[in-house]
């Protein structure tokens, strides 16, 4: 039982800090590359109304916060795994993924964008964060 409740754990917190560094840069994003003059960026519709507008460096930051997010995500979640256990980094890859699936849904975004999206912002930035924290925690327990 308490293996179950600390997977969760890890799912729960990683979800919430791959969540706020997602948000932070999105919040960032405005004020590093401007949108285009007369987007509306404060609201769905406006997005959607406005992507037509956007140029590829509108996508950048978009594409940071979905791969950062997810990886710091991932990333605490290995570091709070028992055992080493994958599941909850890839949990918390696959969380992120089905956020960006509907994001692709709702968003006319380019298919250039979402095809890169999808295939390299999620699950590549879990294995990376999985990856990460396992060495952090090899190289503790060499250092004991």
């Amino acid at each position: 039982m308490a293996k179950v409740l600390r997977l969760l754990l890890a799912v729960l917190l990683g979800f919430v800090v791959g969540s706020l560094v997602n948000g932070g840069l999105i919040l960032l994003s405005g004020k590093v590359i401007p949108p285009p003059a007369g987007a509306d960026v404060t609201t769905t519709e406006g997005l959607k109304a406005s992507l037509h507008l956007f140029e590829a460096k509108h996508f950048i930051f978009p594409f940071l916060a979905h791969a950062l997010g997810t990886l710091s995500g991932a990333f605490v979640a290995g570091l709070l795994a028992p055992r080493r256990s994958a599941l909850p980094a890839y949990t918390v890859g696959g969380l992120f993924l089905l956020g960006g699936l509907a994001s692709v849904l709702m968003l006319p975004a380019p298919a250039w964008f979402s095809t890169l999206d999808l295939v390299l912002a999620y699950l590549p930035a879990a294995w990376l964060g999985q990856a990460l924290a396992i060495q952090i925690q090899s190289d503790r327990n060499s250092d004991d």
